[in-house]
């Protein structure tokens, strides 16, 4: 196993983007009721339209709010029409209506100390309208912040198990997840049902699809943190931004018994290849992983391993990351008499220096890679774990309710 090392994809470019928008359907099974009544009676009166009521948040006047502010809108008898912002001095503010129609996210973070001013507008399906107006100033640069990390870059192309992966430091504090899961947006062209899934300890964030992406797909994402109010005192850092694309389908799955990976290309196996795994005292993890980073010659360096025995420094060509604990899928020379055989890693995947590189050129970061039949189950969060789970199992990490099969295409 090599050294833990991670670096964190920082990426500080705004997007206009809608979040998690819901859909209900009818009972199309419902047998149909009797109707009681004299034949020929008349149609019940139309009941009269409900009156337009509209409110705004924040209030009037209202001072020191957090740079992540959003126009909350409440109303009746109608819906939001328009929403303008404007900062004194500094114009108009773009941004978007959330699809429940409960506030108006303004596509960048606002500006500190600022005064801004709110119009918001709701009209009836008969015209009539009603706007109301309020300005409010925004809190002064705070001191104390969260550091956070998103794992996709710009303009690059990702395997089909690609998971958009946030990660902070501190965690997130339980109560705190659904405020900010609610400023974490993910759009996937074409539009994937997806959803959040938090690590246990509120370290990392997960979004994934119900199924693997599927190829040609699009992922937009903002992760809106900055100025976010926690209850720990601090405050989100920054915004991030990335757009990542998805490439053709690409995975290898590796089953101890046999000492073998088989190799899809599309669904269909292209290649068998021998593999050496973990030994017993150092096994291999056994569950879904997906490829987290590439590197065509490192050094693995365990010198700090406590057990004097798995202490090493090695040269190491074709490495694929599977798990932070250390777990690659690299060219391993010195075992090739054991691969197919029997397992002498340190909790590695060796395969041959030919099969390591034919592999590295094939593979992209997000491939999935599944492992099976050894003596250690995968940990959650030892690595991108986001498909390890379940479906059902997955959803249930959300901080926030997953209806109707998760977000289509939108999340946030």
């Amino acid at each position: 196993m090599g050294k833990v090392t991670r670096a964190w994809a920082t990426v500080v470019a705004l997007a206009v983007v809608t979040p998690l928008g819901t859909a209900a359907c009818g009972n199309e099974n419902k047998k149909p009721g009797l109707v009681s009544g004299s034949a020929g009676a008349s149609a019940s009166p139309t009941p009269p339209a409900e009156p337009l009521a509209l409110a705004v948040t924040p209030a009037e006047g209202a001072k020191k709010q957090p740079v992540s502010t959003e126009i909350g809108t409440k109303v009746s008898g109608g819906k939001i029409t328009q929403v303008t912002l404007t900062v004194a001095g500094g114009g108009e503010v773009k941004g978007s209506l959330r699809d429940d129609g409960s506030s108006w996210v303004p596509a960048t973070p606002l500006k500190y100390a600022k005064t801004y001013t709110a119009k918001v507008t709701a009209t009836t399906p008969a015209g009539q309208s009603e706007t109301k107006t309020t300005s409010f100033t925004t809190m002064a640069k705070p001191g104390s912040v969260i550091g956070s990390g998103l794992y996709l870059f710009d303009d690059r192309t990702y395997g089909v198990a690609m998971p958009v992966v946030v990660e902070f430091s501190p965690g997130i504090k339980e109560k705190d997840r659904a405020r900010v899961q609610r400023r974490m947006f993910v759009t996937s062209d074409p539009p994937q049902p997806g959803a959040w899934h938090w690590v246990e300890n509120g370290t990392q964030a997960y979004y994934r699809g119900k199924e693997y992406w599927k190829p040609g797909t699009t992922l937009d994402v903002r992760i809106g943190l900055e100025g976010i109010p926690l209850s720990n005192g601090r405050y989100g850092n920054v915004d991030r931004k990335a757009t990542g694309k998805i490439g053709d389908r690409f995975e290898m799955k590796v089953d101890n018994r046999t000492k073998k990976m088989s190799v899809y290309e599309g669904g269909k196996l292209v290649r068998t290849i021998p593999v050496s795994l973990g030994k017993k005292s150092t096994p291999s993890s056994s569950g879904t992983m997906v490829v987290m980073e590439k590197k065509e010659s490192t050094v693995f360096d365990t010198r700090d391993d406590p057990d004097p025995t798995n202490r090493y420094v090695t040269d190491i060509d074709f490495a694929q990351r599977l798990t932070w604990g250390g777990e690659y899928i690299h060219a391993a020379p010195w075992s090739v008499a054991n691969q197919g055989r029997r397992n002498v890693s340190h909790g590695c995947v060796n395969v041959s220096t030919a099969n390591a590189r034919w592999l590295f050129e094939k593979t992209k970061v997000g491939d999935p890679v599944t492992v099976s039949g050894t003596e250690r189950k995968l940990a959650a969060g030892n690595g991108w774990t986001a498909w390890n789970l379940s479906w059902e199992q997955f959803v249930k990490g959300s901080a926030i309710p997953v209806t109707d099969g998760g977000g289509a295409g939108q999340s946030g």
